[in-house]
This record gives C-alpha cells, sequence and structure tokens, in this order.
C-alpha cells in the first residue's frame, strides 16, 4: 500500500487501513518517530471512557506517592528528564 504525500503535506489513507482500524472521518493518529527511523501511527479512536473495567481492580490501593515514585524511578531508568 502507498499514498501520496500533497503540497499541503496530508496524505490519503489507503481504504484498506481505513477499514481494518475502523477509521472515521475525525479520528485522530499519534505518530512516533522510532529510534531505528522508521515511522509508527496509531489510532487514537477509543475513548478513554470506553476503557472502564477493562482491567481488575488492584488488591491494594496505591498512594499518590507512592504512584509519583515509580514515575521518578522509570524516569531514571530512561533517562527521562
Amino acid at each position: 500500500m502507498r499514498s501520496t504525500l500533497t503540497s499541503k503535506g496530508q496524505i490519503t489513507l489507503p481504504v484498506e487501513i481505513r477499514n481494518k482500524f475502523q477509521l472515521n472521518l475525525g479520528d485522530e493518529i499519534e505518530f512516533f518517530i522510532l529510534e531505528s527511523g522508521k515511522i509508527e501511527c496509531i489510532p487514537v479512536t477509543t475513548s478513554i471512557k470506553e476503557l472502564k473495567g477493562f482491567l481488575p481492580k488492584p488488591k491494594k490501593a496505591v498512594s499518590l506517592e507512592d504512584m509519583d515514585r515509580a514515575i521518578r524511578q522509570r524516569n531514571k531508568k530512561y533517562d527521562i528528564k
């Protein structure tokens, strides 16, 4: 599948991709540049509200301090500032 870049910097997604990911007018797509130089795009078509109940409730509640600590540790691991 191919698409051509227009003078306005736009592309048309092939119908096969639009159908497979059930993309409709106004849907958003996020783009990521990978370390390999490839581009990854992910459709953003699901409302966060639709994910309610997707994961089981944790056995133990986590405090905001614990969440902040976990985020800081992850940032150190991946050298995120």
